[in-house]
């Protein structure tokens, strides 16, 4: 059956019987199909060259050319290869004739008298499969558009950041006001290359089902304004005009901050992105009765007719967009939908065509929310003191550079490029903090971190995991190890200091893990 809306398949019955062609026609046409008619095998060809017909119900016996000959020029010609083919017959009713047929290209075949229900679930099975096929077809084009623009997108931050590091090399001498911005184009590429992973890994968790929401009472104001500072880069560079109508100071909902903003944030990019430069953005918040109405506005674009309802799709990218594309995977959209829905909620997407902009409307549960204590400051016992830290890290730059980094900052620290190392230097440096990958050569991050937390001169070491691996069974797994922080690389030195400040004193309360007793 077709969708509401759908114009019902087209179906090009062909058979020099009169009455057994009516027959076939009424069936079809009770079913709920549009049907034209031949009655010649050449007749037939002229059909399917004017019509295109979605199958062609094919009887064998016709007075020119046969309907196996008919079916093996449908299936020779590149531009009606895809056409499905059901041969019927009341002659030819033995297994080598259906053989026959079937390896001339036929995709059933039908000996008469056919009762209708048969032929109807035979026409009806055949056009699913047709339809699954060009749906493959449809996912591998968008997988070859992604993979390419994935490339795209994954080499265009490295040659910026290869030209500043040029930059900074001695010998062109370049002042300090150079390296001041060469160091922010560095900043700036690998923020862009962080967020491209971090989509990435969204897809991946949304795939197999293991997003994670952590639901709290969400300001939407505070998510606005998250939202505005992450996407404020691209919104000026392409020197848009935002204009934002905050909500009410206690307009809330219910969910996962830092996903409430990636949605807003995902939905300020998209705009921006498909924007031309000088363009206008709004993004508006407003409580409706139990809901809260989160509507981002452009005057860019827009979206066609056809793609209105294509545009959440994962991977997907307008043809007629892909010009003013500067970045993205195609994914964005797709992960404000999931997300959304995850919440409980709603969006959809509105335009009156190409060049006439485009609106997006999220719809969220609203909690009303009386009282409420604000939460104490969090002490911060330590913080400036000197460290012994202990890295392991088997890429020697990201190690030697964090080391580098915490010196500066009057950290004693010991590099190692191994587990084994790692283990070893432990029992003469007595580190206060271990920043430790997990993927570590001759014995892994966890098995260091065990060791660490079984050995009584270092069991009281802060214990941070400094890795590539970010999902939520890899979290689990470092707290199992008895690890205390786990932050993805690339992460910002800034965060891992905070954590060094706040919990590296000796004698703080440390997570003890899951089996250390037994690795001791």
């Amino acid at each position: 059956m077709n969708s509401p809306g759908q114009p019902s398949p087209l179906i090009l019955n062909v058979d020099d019987n009169e009455g057994a062609r009516y027959a076939k026609t009424r069936v079809l046409k009770h079913a709920g199909f549009s049907v034209i008619e031949a009655a010649t095998g050449y007749g037939a060809l002229d059909q399917l060259r004017e019509h295109a017909p979605a199958l062609v119900l094919l009887d064998v016996k016709l007075p020119d050319i046969s309907g196996i000959e008919v079916c093996e020029k449908i299936k020779g010609d590149p531009a009606t290869v895809s056409t499905l083919v059901l041969q019927t017959s009341a002659a030819a009713v033995q297994t080598l004739d259906k053989v026959r047929a079937l390896d001339g290209g036929a995709d059933s075949y039908l000996t008469e008298p056919i009762e209708p229900a048969e032929l109807i679930a035979n026409v009806r099975a055949l056009l699913r499969l047709r339809q699954a096929e060009e749906a493959l077809r449809e996912a591998d084009r968008r997988k070859d558009q992604f993979l390419a623009t994935l490339a795209h997108e994954l080499r265009n931050p490295l040659a910026p950041i290869r030209n500043a590091v040029e930059l900074m090399d001695p010998r062109y001498r370049a002042d300090d006001k150079v390296l001041a911005e060469a160091r922010m184009i560095v900043g700036r590429q690998v923020a862009h290359l962080s967020r491209l992973v971090d989509d990435l890994l969204d897809v991946s968790r949304i795939t197999h089902g293991k997003i994670v929401l952590r639901m709290e009472d969400v300001d939407v104001g505070t998510a606005i304004a998250n939202a505005v500072e992450a996407s404020r880069p691209l919104i000026d560079k392409k020197h848009h005009l935002l204009h934002v109508s905050a909500p009410q100071a206690d307009c809330k909902v219910r969910g996962d901050s830092v996903r409430v903003a990636q949605i807003i944030g995902n939905l300020l990019s998209n705009a921006a992105k498909y924007t031309p430069e000088g363009g206008y953005l709004e993004l508006s918040a407003a409580l409706e009765g139990d809901e809260v109405v989160l509507r981002v506005r452009d005057n860019g674009i827009g979206i066609a007719p056809a793609e209105l309802n294509e545009v959440f799709n994962l991977f997907m990218q307008s043809n007629g967009a892909m010009p003013h594309s500067e970045e993205g995977l195609g994914i964005g959209l797709s992960l404000v939908k999931t997300l959304t829905e995850l919440h409980g909620g709603t969006v959809e997407a509105r335009s009156e065509g190409l060049g006439k902009g485009a609106e997006f409307s999220v719809r969220l549960r609203a909690v009303r929310k009386t009282g409420g204590e604000a939460p104490g400051p969090v002490a911060k016992e330590g913080a400036g003191s000197m460290r012994r830290v202990l890295i392991a890290d088997d890429s020697v730059d990201g190690a030697e550079s964090m080391s580098i980094l915490l010196e500066t900052r009057g950290h004693e620290v010991c590099v190692t490029f191994d587990g084994l190392s790692a283990i070893e230097a432990a029992r003469s440096f007595h580190p206060d903090v271990a920043i430790l990958d997990l993927g570590l050569p001759g014995a892994d991050g966890y098995q260091v971190a065990r060791s660490l937390r079984a050995n009584p001169d270092t069991e009281g070491a802060l214990l941070i995991a400094l890795t590539g691996y970010g999902q939520e069974s890899d979290r689990a797994r470092t707290r199992d190890a008895g690890f205390d922080g786990h932050f993805v690389k690339p992460a910002l030195f800034e965060d891992v200091m905070r954590a060094i400040d706040a919990e590296g004193a000796p004698g703080r309360p440390r997570n003890r893990g899951a089996g250390v007793a037994a690795a001791g």
